[in-house]
């Protein structure tokens, strides 16, 4: 059996090993078939490799030209199946189409409002940009370009309670420190101007006229994207517990990678879609 180091070298070698105690080479070589196939088949039939390794069923794609509403895909379960592959598995789903339920409790852009009496849902995109180091254009000429290209919509934050330790971070004063971890799930996408003209306007973003009956809280907003290279990213950042604050906290924020191709408001309720907005430049 191989076990294998860094850079892919032969870190342990069960013949070599077992030759000083007597153990013989046939018995050696069958041991190290067996192993072998035993860790294949517990690494090929776990659930993340059983579940991906052809095509994941977490990533159901999504025909556009359908009227029926597209199934949302769950932020959390779409990333974890697309951070279990490799690179050149992700290549698979490349232009992938799926559809993304945007967290509308985590706007404070959204709002529908009326406009000539008339309700219109509008979501402002000015201040929805992936700050992370790899969405840094610091040589953007600002009359063509932005800083950060990469724009998101907020898609789902899962709160993880890790446990507690007692620290004393105040001399004399031990006090039990909690451990939370909190995911934070996004789409990030380069191309909404796509959508509308760029410009120097805070209320600018996705607007969309709504039927009369439409209300504030009764909307919801699905986001449909095609995948594209590198599919995902993850960003980590750490606070850790002080005597005011006792409380470690990691941060995780977890991108899905693609183009955004349309934006539908539906209503809450029936499930009834009351507005699309479609990508006006060609792909």
């Amino acid at each position: 059996m191989q076990i294998m180091g860094a850079g892919g070298r032969l870190a342990y070698d069960f013949p070599t090993a077992y030759a000083g105690i007597g153990v013989s080479e046939t018995m050696c070589l069958l041991l190290r078939k067996c192993c072998t196939a035993a860790l294949a088949a517990v690494f090929l039939c776990s659930p993340v490799n059983a579940a991906h390794a052809a095509d994941p069923g977490a990533l159901p794609p999504v025909d556009l030209s359908s009227p029926a509403l597209p199934a949302a895909l769950d932020a959390q379960v779409g990333y974890e199946a697309l951070a279990a592959l490799s690179a050149a598995e992700r290549g698979a789903f490349r232009e992938r189409l799926i559809a993304v339920e945007v967290d509308l409790a985590n706007s404070p852009g959204f709002g529908v409002e009326l406009v000539d009496g008339r309700p219109e849902a509008r979501y402002r995109m000015a201040f929805n940009n992936v700050a992370e180091g790899w969405n840094w254009y610091p040589q953007a000429d600002p009359q063509r370009e932005d800083y950060y290209h990469a724009k998101f919509l907020p898609l789902k934050s899962v709160s993880v309670e890790r446990g507690e330790y007692v620290h004393e971070d105040k001399i004399g004063e031990p006090q039990r420190m909690k451990v939370n971890w909190r995911y934070d799930y996004f789409l990030a996408f380069e191309n909404l101007y796509d959508f509308y003209p760029r410009a120097a306007d805070d209320d600018a973003g996705f607007a969309a006229a709504l039927p009369p009956e439409a209300q504030a809280g009764a909307v919801r907003m699905l986001a449909l994207a095609s995948l594209s290279e590198p599919y995902v990213s993850e960003s980590t950042t750490f606070w850790k517990a002080t005597h005011g604050t006792p409380t470690d906290f990691t941060l995780k924020k977890r991108y899905l990678i693609g183009q955004l191709q349309a934006v539908w408001f539906v209503d809450a309720a029936s499930g009834r879609v009351l507005a699309r907005l479609q990508r006006k430049t060609a792909p």
